[in-house]
């Protein structure tokens, strides 16, 4: 298939080239091997620090109010009544279990919200006040309905043990500080995702397990968007925009879970929908051939294309050493004509990521498991946080470090010392950062299955607590220690284009006399010495 857009571009680089992006997986009971929920996100902005957010519960004298924040800009938007009690939250889960991710699609310029709550505040505010997924829509909803929507269109995964739903919202415009919506529960035995771009379609009118505005489609029409039939009424080709960064950089990443964990070959029948715009319309959901682990997800969040016709591991932009990652701006003008690089689940300007894993039939103190870390989700070591959690590790507190202000202790920019690193001889470091990352990874989830084990439910809950708060303190220094020695290792293996023989026991090779053995020259691949000949023709021939 020519992997190119027949269709025009027009404005498709106004969201193409949007700097923010994020990704949300989806997997629903029955579709995972635990028969937990879990769904993913990668929280991407180029000026957003790793850190892990958290509230304790606390009880609120009537009248009290809170503090509305744009989580983007920081600016206070105003007030709203708060409520008599408010619960604990660590990152985007509360003590019930209960996670909200997202990502942002825009939609329409002119219909971009005027009103109070913006979309983190959204998610944050309602973190503190809802028990349940369903109960979460509501909150949500009640919350644009009387305070307004603030932000532009945005996808929201919301989630617990039982349930997990996506909606989709955006506001009415600056003479309506309101907003339309529709949420709808992901099936048990499915999985489903929202990368950036609106997902849902047409929907059902009548069904309990989907919920709208009742305007949702009379205001449509009130806008001049729709004047069609209401049974064949289409969300996101209504409110959204259908481009080239919406299907080729924002439904192609819902695309690779899917291909991920379908029979071969069967979502290639959706390619021409994320590269063409022709076809069949990628779906809201799937059910996957074969159960999706917690780890398998902390895998999906790495995922670059591996092994697909969209790897970005194997074209000319991958250099001679295979880097699977493109500088932004993503589309560039040769000839007077535009092209695109992909735009991958992982990238290099993730803050913090997380794989959240929610399963009642574990101790309630760790009935919600967020698989958690900081930058690239391709470099770094996911590790457990807990519902329970009352403390956030010194390692990813907020106030230790920023973009601005380096930390050696601070687990962003340790993971950003060795990331960046590896960025510019990819295929050669990244064996190294495996090895750490993968023998940590492994241990704690084998460190969580025994807790489960032991955490039965005559352990008294703050007891429980007090265990996986110290899981949760221990996993992060200990990360954060090992990942400055792997980025000292790198550096000094890797210096000066050579790579330093090592011994069986990991140490570098030394004469007997302790002077260091030559290294190995790493040179560059044969597809790097094939252009510049390509290039330069006998230039630079030896005869």
């Amino acid at each position: 298939m020519n992997l190119r857009f027949a269709y025009p571009l027009v404005a498709a680089l106004l969201s193409w080239t949007a700097a923010d992006a994020c990704t949300s997986l989806i997997a629903a009971k029955g579709a995972t091997d635990s028969g937990s929920t879990m769904i993913t996100y990668a929280a991407d902005a180029h000026v957003l620090y790793g850190e892990l957010y958290s509230q304790p519960a606390a009880d609120h004298a009537p009248g009290a109010m809170h503090q509305v924040v744009d989580w983007d800009t920081h600016r206070v938007l105003g007030e709203i009544p708060e409520v008599a009690h408010t619960y604990a939250t660590v990152g985007n889960m509360n003590e019930h279990g209960l996670t909200i991710s997202e990502s942002t699609w825009g939609g329409r310029e002119e219909l971009a919200g005027s009103g109070l709550i913006d979309y983190g505040s959204l998610i944050y505010i309602t973190l503190q006040r809802a028990k349940t997924a369903r109960e979460a829509v509501q909150i949500m909803t009640d919350l644009v309905k009387d305070y307004g929507y603030a932000s532009e269109g945005e996808s929201f995964s919301i989630a617990d043990p039982d349930e997990v739903w996506i909606m989709e919202l955006i506001g009415k415009g600056k003479s309506d500080p309101g907003a339309v919506w529709v949420a709808r529960r992901v099936p048990d035995g499915y999985i489903s995702g929202h990368a950036n771009h609106s997902r849902i379609h047409t929907f059902p009118l009548n069904d309990p397990e989907t919920l709208y505005s009742p305007d949702v489609i009379s205001f449509a029409r009130e806008q001049g968007l729709y004047n069609g039939k209401d049974e064949d009424f289409d969300f996101s080709r209504t409110y959204a925009v259908t481009d080239l960064g919406a299907l080729r950089g924002c439904d192609g990443r819902v695309w690779s879970y899917y291909n991920r964990f379908l029979p071969e070959g069967e979502a290639d029948k959706w390619l021409g929908w994320i590269t063409e715009g022709t076809g069949e319309v990628l779906p809201l959901w799937v059910k996957p051939s074969k159960k999706v682990s917690a780890n398998d997800l902390k895998w999906m969040m790495r995922d670059h294309f591996e092994g697909t016709p969209l790897d970005m591991t194997t074209d000319i932009g991958a250099g001679p050493y295979a880097v699977p990652y493109r500088w932004r701006p993503l589309t560039y003008e040769v000839d007077g004509s535009t092209y695109t690089h992909e735009r991958a689940i992982a990238t290099q300007q993730t803050g913090f990521s997380f794989v959240s894993d929610m399963n009642a039939a574990r101790h309630p103190a760790m009935k919600g498991i967020l698989w958690f870390g900081v930058d690239d989700a391709n470099t770094c070591v996911y590790f457990p946080v807990f519902n329970s959690n009352s403390s956030v590790p010194h390692q990813v507190a907020p106030g230790n470090g920023d973009m601005y202000d380096l930390s050696w202790d601070a687990m962003f920019w340790v993971n950003n010392y060795v990331a960046n690193q590896a960025y510019n001889r990819y295929s050669q470091m990244i064996p190294d950062i495996r090895k750490v990352q993968t023998a940590f990874e492994s241990n704690l989830e084998n460190q969580v299955d025994l807790l489960e084990n032991a955490l039965t439910a005559d352990v008294p809950y703050e007891r429980a607590q007090e265990v996986l708060n110290g899981v949760t303190e221990a996993s992060a220094a200990d990360i954060t220690s090992a990942y400055k020695r792997l980025g000292d290792f790198l550096l000094v293996k890797f210096l000066d284009g050579n790579i330093k023989k090592q011994n069986p026991d990991g140490s570098f090779a030394r004469t007997p006399e302790g002077v260091p053995v030559q290294p190995d020259w790493g040179g560059y691949d044969s597809k790097y010495y094939e252009s510049i000949v390509r290039e330069q023709g006998d230039r630079l021939k030896v005869e």
